[in-house]
C-alpha cells in the first residue's frame, strides 16, 4: 500500500492525501513519477512542465531521490536571468513534482517544501484590452470565422484550449438565444449562455456541418490548433495597431474586467469564467479598481 510507504517525517500532515493520490499506483522510476504526475493536465500544462522538469533533471544531474533542498536551491538561483513569471513556473512544477513523489511514497521527503517561490509583481492590469480595442479587433477582422472566433473568445470568457475543442454539438438553442457547454480545467463542465447577437454570429457558421464537427475546424481537417487561435488574435491586434504581444486569453481577462465594470455579480464573473474560487475572479478587481483613496487627496 502507498500509504505503508510514506514516510512520517512531517506527521500526520503527510497522511492527508486525496482520493486521488490514494488511488494513484506508485512509481518506480523517475520517467513513471513524471507520467503520473502529469497525467490529466492539458497538451500545453504538459509540454510546459516536461520542458521545466527537464531543465531541472539536466541541472541536477541524479535521481530525483538522491535529490536535496540544496540542489533544488542552487538551481533556484541558476534561473535568476530568466523573467520572474517564467523562473515562478519553472520553481512551481519542480515544487509540484518533488510533493507529488512525496505524496504517492516514491520520495522518503519532499525537499523542495521549504523553497520560497520568488515575489511577482501583479501585471495582469497590462493584459486587459479597453472595451473600444475589444470592438475594433471585432469590427475590423475581415474573415467572417475568425470573427466570430474572437467573439466567442471574449464574450464567453473561454480559454483558447476550451475554444479549439468545441463541437457543434456543445452548442444548444435557448429560445431566440444559445449557450455552450464548454470543457475547461479538471475536466469540469460549465455552461455559458451567449447573447443572441453572439449566437446568432456563430449559428451561421454552422453551414449543415453534422454534431460532432468542430466549431472551428483547420484547413486538414479536425480541430483548430491554439497555435492558429494565437496567429488570428495578434494579426487582429496589430490589424488596429495594438503593439503588445495579445493572446487569446486577453480577451478573457478583458471579459471578466469588463463585465465587472458593468456592475455584473462577481460570482457570475466566477461561474461564467470557471474560477474555482472568487478570490482569483476578485483579482480583475484589484487590477483596475472604479475608486482610489488618492483622488481625495489636494494634489
Amino acid at each position: 500500500m502507498i500509504s505503508d510507504l510514506i514516510v512520517h517525517s512531517e506527521g500526520a500532515s503527510s497522511l492527508a492525501t486525496t482520493s486521488q493520490d490514494t488511488a494513484v499506483r506508485q512509481a518506480s522510476t523517475d520517467a513513471q513519477l513524471v507520467a503520473l504526475w502529469l497525467h490529466g493536465r492539458s497538451p500545453h500544462t504538459q509540454r510546459a512542465y516536461r520542458g521545466d522538469v527537464k531543465r531541472f533533471l539536466d541541472f541536477v544531474d541524479k535521481p530525483l531521490h538522491e535529490v536535496t533542498l540544496a540542489d533544488v536551491q542552487r538551481f533556484a538561483d541558476s534561473l535568476l536571468g530568466l523573467a520572474p513569471a517564467s523562473r515562478g513556473r519553472t520553481l512551481s512544477a519542480v515544487k509540484s513534482l518533488l510533493a507529488f513523489g512525496h505524496r504517492i511514497g516514491y520520495l522518503a521527503f519532499d525537499v523542495g517544501r521549504p523553497l520560497r517561490l520568488p515575489r511577482q509583481k501583479n501585471r495582469l492590469a497590462e493584459r486587459i484590452l479597453s472595451e473600444s480595442d475589444v470592438h475594433r479587433l471585432l469590427a475590423l477582422e475581415p474573415h467572417r470565422r475568425n470573427r466570430v472566433l474572437l467573439r466567442l473568445l471574449y464574450a464567453g470568457g473561454l480559454r483558447v484550449a476550451e475554444l479549439c475543442t468545441l463541437t457543434w454539438r456543445d452548442a444548444q438553442e435557448r429560445g431566440d438565444s444559445g449557450q455552450v457547454a464548454v470543457l475547461g480545467k479538471g475536466d469540469k463542465t460549465r455552461v455559458v449562455l451567449l447573447s443572441t447577437a453572439t449566437w446568432q454570429e456563430l449559428t451561421g457558421l454552422r453551414d449543415g456541418a453534422d454534431t460532432d464537427a468542430p466549431i472551428f475546424g483547420s484547413r486538414k481537417g479536425g480541430h483548430l490548433d491554439p497555435s492558429q487561435v494565437l496567429r488570428i488574435v495578434r494579426a487582429a491586434a496589430r490589424r488596429v495597431g495594438i503593439r503588445a504581444r495579445v493572446s487569446p486569453h486577453w480577451l478573457r481577462h478583458a471579459h471578466a474586467s469588463h463585465a465587472l465594470d458593468r456592475g455584473c455579480p462577481i460570482h457570475l464573473v466566477q461561474a461564467t469564467l470557471g474560477h474555482e474560487s472568487v478570490a482569483t475572479t476578485g483579482r480583475y478587481l484589484h487590477a483596475r479598481p472604479t475608486d482610489s483613496s488618492a483622488r481625495y487627496l489636494g494634489v
